[in-house]
């Protein structure tokens, strides 16, 4: 790569797909279907393991520095929930090469004679020696390269301890087995990338391997696998429990409801119940004011009636008196003319 992509490059991974305006770049998003999430993490196996014996190529998926730069700067405002897809792809990454070991292991034991479990076991600790004076080698090399000389150097000294043990190993396990078979060449599968280690691999052909690319890488993959798992786990627990609280807020909102709600209907119970019994008092009210203005006319109606009566009674004997006296008068009158006539007669 050029000086100049690789300036490219670093601003992409700064300032993301908006720094020079190019609006070719910004129709896909870093959200969308095709970009490789495990790139967005810095986790993909197709950007780890490119250039050692097991390059992948190119991966399937959008790989760009600026879609990083974009969701880095997104992840801060909110919670995208990346890592599940991260997480997902190096699981089935790392299953198929455990499956690879696996296999391997198998076809190491049809092809290799076949020894006792102590023979073996004192094989399986020469191994382990290797591996750890291989591991230590490239941490001091590492170290040196970084200008630290003095852990370098401590580190060294532990390695010379480890190949102590390693000879002493050694010894054991051959003088366990027949020397035809300790000449053969006994191999195991790296456990971490599924590469071939030999038992009397030198020191050189250990560092190489523990502090090689092929296998940091697997060791970078799965640590970041690992830490994607607690991830998930740790953004899952807070889910669930944001879930259970709005849970609860809503119920406690619902028991609330439903206590104002029985208030209100106590209240608007108490309220009825005094309306009716208002509207009760006010019609014994009205009942008493009516029987009292019934008996008030009837009191009248039975007053007038009795005066109506009076006054009918005093006309009759006014008039009964009146006829009597006509009558008499027209007796007497009748009585006179009678005296009358009858004087006249009488007289000569």
């Amino acid at each position: 790569m050029s000086a100049q992509a690789q300036m490219r490059a670093l601003l992409d991974q700064l300032m993301g797909t908006a720094r020079d305006g190019d609006e070719t770049r910004q129709r896909v998003k870093f959200t969308d279907d095709r970009v490789c999430k495990s790139h967005l993490l810095d986790c993909c196996p197709h950007d780890i393991l490119a250039g050692t014996r097991m390059d992948l190529g190119e991966c399937t998926k959008i790989h760009d520095l600026a879609l990083r730069a974009d969701y880095e700067i997104a992840s801060k405002e909110r919670d995208l929930f990346f890592e599940l897809d991260a997480m997902d792809h190096l699981e089935s990454f790392i299953a198929e090469c455990d499956r690879r070991t696996e296999l391997a292991k198998k076809r190491l034991a049809e092809t290799q004679e076949e020894i006792s479990a102590e023979v073996s076991a004192k094989a399986e600790k020469v191994h382990e020696l290797n591996e750890d004076i291989g591991k230590l080698l490239a941490k001091a090399e590492q170290l040196g390269a970084e200008g630290n000389v003095d852990e370098s150097q401590k580190i060294l000294m532990e390695v010379e301890k480890v190949r102590a043990k390693k000879k002493e190993a050694e010894e054991e396990y051959r003088n366990s087995m027949p020397a035809s078979s300790f000449q053969q060449q006994k191999l195991r599968v790296c456990e971490v990338c599924s590469a071939y280690l030999g038992l009397h691999d030198n020191d050189r052909r250990l560092a190489d391997h523990f502090g090689g690319k092929l296998h940091l890488g697997f060791i970078q993959i799965r640590e970041k696998l690992d830490q994607l798992r607690k991830t998930v786990a740790e953004k899952q627990e807070k889910r669930n429990q944001d879930r259970l609280r709005r849970r609860e807020e809503r119920e406690r909102e619902e028991r609330m409801g439903r206590r104002s709600g029985s208030r209100n209907r106590d209240r608007r119970r108490s309220r009825s119940r005094d309306r009716r019994r208002r509207r009760s008092r006010s019609a014994s009210r009205e009942r008493r004011k009516s029987r009292s203005r019934s008996r008030d006319r009837h009191r009248r109606h039975r007053s007038r009636s009795r005066s109506h009566s009076r006054g009918h009674r005093r006309g009759s004997r006014d008039r009964s008196s009146k006829h009597k006296y006509v009558f008499l008068t027209q007796v007497l009158l009748c009585k006179g003319e009678s005296l009358a006539s009858q004087r006249a007669s009488s007289d000569p």
